[in-house]
């Protein structure tokens, strides 16, 4: 699916190389059939709203957005395991699952990054890419939701990944969590953070867990490896789940 090729690009740090295929977005989008006519316009005007002015504003609009605070984190397995000891077992699984379908990654970025799993999910069946997008529907629609209350242009990725899914999340009750939850990207939020953030050393550190490889690329996947987790997020409150999502390969 070229259209989650698009929305990966979109959703990854803005750079000067897809600066110079803008052209190219626009027209995956105008031509999508996944989406509808609105949410094709939206996806237009955030393509110019992130590269058709100063690239440097875009990257600092987009540092604000995700890179300060955990709720509006991109690693999937934040919001589901947290810091727990499962989120290493589920970077492993995610990764033999890639591996397994000739995927590699070359980029310093960890396996559950969600613009890493679009790049993979694009160039698998479009079944199975939906499959794929359905099995975090609810991440997508809590991150969605997130951002329509902080009134960022950004919500339109998500609302696009939730249509192209074919699922539907209660959105009216996620939109009521967010505007409840305190926010965690004020300068006064990310003190309180600092503060009582514990410093570990050796074995047990998630992030450590996962051997990542420099680089993400295709070969000719051939494998029936299915990309879906085994279950669902449960739909309770962010960052507390108790049921973890495991990725694993399907005879």
């Amino acid at each position: 699916m070229k259209s989650l090729k698009v929305i990966s690009c979109l959703m990854d740090y803005p750079n000067a190389e897809v600066q110079k295929h803008i052209d190219e977005l626009c027209a995956v989008v105008t031509s999508s059939n996944e989406l509808s006519y609105a949410l094709k316009d939206r996806l237009l005007e955030l393509i110019d709203s992130i590269y058709g002015g100063d690239l440097l504003d875009a990257q600092e609009t987009y540092t604000h957005v995700f890179d300060y605070g955990r709720a509006m984190s991109l690693l999937l397995f934040e919001h589901v395991h947290g810091e727990s000891r499962d989120r290493g077992q589920a970077m492993v699984d995610l990764m033999a699952l890639y591996e397994g379908n000739e995927f590699a990654i070359n980029v310093r970025e960890l396996p559950d990054y969600i613009p890493l799993y679009l790049e993979y999910l694009s160039h698998r069946p479009a079944a199975e890419a939906k499959d794929g997008l359905a099995d975090i529907a609810h991440i997508l629609g809590l991150l969605c939701a997130r951002l329509k209350e902080r009134k960022s242009d950004y919500a339109v990725l998500f609302e696009s990944l939730l249509m192209i899914s074919g699922e539907t999340v209660e959105m009216e009750k996620l939109l009521e969590l967010a505007a409840k939850e305190e926010p965690d990207n004020t300068p006064e939020a990310l003190d309180k953070i600092w503060e009582e953030e514990q410093v570990t050393f050796g074995a047990g550190d998630a992030h450590d867990s996962c051997d990542v490889k420099p680089g993400f690329s295709s070969s000719s996947p051939s494998s029936s490896q299915s990309s879906s987790p085994s279950s669902a997020p449960p739909q309770s409150e962010p960052h507390v789940q108790n049921t973890p999502l495991h990725w694993v390969q399907n005879s």
